[in-house]
């Protein structure tokens, strides 16, 4: 039996299927779920969630934060913000990474880049994996 996933963000469905595993990084590292894995829930940190589909082939997804909740063979991913490895805009998110580097470099104290930084890197390797 295979694993229903879901990947919900406040505004959308941003993925609905079935897979053999997903594999996503939490708090306390990267862990893979297949089909009776037992219950779990943990915070997602900002990465790219592989689902390796049920009829082939691998969907990558950037998340920014959220929860992941595993049960009855049911994986329930909440994130504030999710994006398909095909919907992400590659030339806007090395811009993204340029201007928060730059942003960096003059004050290597500042929070705001250093996040935006990091959803740019994670939207980056989601695109380039696809």
């Amino acid at each position: 039996m295979p694993l229903r996933v879901e990947l919900v963000s406040p505004e959308r469905i941003v993925y609905e299927g079935e897979a053999e595993l997903v594999i996503a990084r939490t708090t306390d590292g990267e862990i893979g779920f297949q089909p009776d894995h037992v219950p779990f829930v943990g915070n997602l940190v900002p990465s790219v969630v592989r689902i390796a589909l049920s009829g082939g082939g691998v969907q990558h997804i950037a998340v920014h934060s959220g929860f992941v909740e595993v049960s009855d063979n049911h994986v329930a991913l909440l994130s504030d913000v999710a994006e398909l490895a095909e919907n992400i805009d590659a030339d806007r998110a090395r811009n993204a990474l340029d201007r928060a580097r730059e942003t960096l470099a003059g004050d290597s104290e500042n929070e705001e880049a250093a996040d935006a930084m990091k959803r740019a890197e994670v939207r980056l390797l989601a695109s380039e994996a696809n």
